[in-house]
């Protein structure tokens, strides 16, 4: 079986796709309805704005397929945007509705501070997490992002990052996992994340800590 990447005309498809080969999986680009529900794990990748991702979402009917995948336990990566789409909402470019797989909103960093946060920051566990063995507290990891995840709930946050304030870099519920960053573009330690992520794939797809 295959690790579908889904395809809903926002993101860097074929990096990750990439990313994911080198880690082990088998990566399927597609927003076929049956192939997402037969894959391994699903990753939602994006970069863009969430009103565009859900809006996408919404075009190919792929929202109730992927709420269907979730309930079913497949194991889920959502990366950059597709972490952030997995929120309750979003005030990007107005007031907009999420997944609501996660507690929380996407908010933009505060004023002052040069958006996009983009470049290598280091990653801050707060919780012992299958997706982080073999890193190290304070490894460096690559962003790309204006908006930020907000009023989350403590206890799905695996990791965190400093860029003026204190953000959700990792986040995890049950067979959900989200990254801020890009693991695909994060050298070294994201093929490391990527590979956590196949184990735990293959442990039976649980993720949460």
């Amino acid at each position: 079986m295959k690790t579908v990447v889904l395809d809903y005309g926002v993101g860097n498809l074929a990096s990750v796709s990439q990313g994911l080969e080198h880690a082990g999986l088998k990566p399927l680009v597609t927003n076929n309805k049956e192939e997402i529900l037969r894959a391994k794990a699903i990753v939602l990748p994006g970069v863009g704005a969430f009103p565009q991702g859900m809006e996408n979402l919404q075009k190919f009917g792929l929202l109730p397929v992927i709420k269907e995948a979730v309930a079913a336990g497949t194991p889920f990566l959502g990366i950059c945007l597709g972490m952030q789409l997995l929120f309750e909402e979003s005030d990007e470019y107005g007031r907009h509705q999420g997944l609501g797989f996660l507690t929380g909103r996407v908010g933009r960093f505060p004023p002052g501070l040069k958006v996009p946060h983009m470049g290598w920051n280091t990653l801050m566990p707060s919780c012992e997490h299958p997706l982080l063995k073999g890193v190290k507290k304070e490894s460096y990891v690559y962003f790309v992002h204006s908006y930020q995840a907000c009023g989350c709930d403590p206890s799905q946050i695996v990791a965190s990052t400093i860029y003026g304030v204190e953000f959700p870099a990792i986040v995890c519920f049950n067979n959900i996992v989200g990254t801020q960053f890009h693991p695909e573009k994060s050298s070294r330690i994201g093929l490391t994340i990527l590979r956590n992520f196949k184990e735990m794939v293959d442990n039976g797809g649980n993720p949460s800590h």
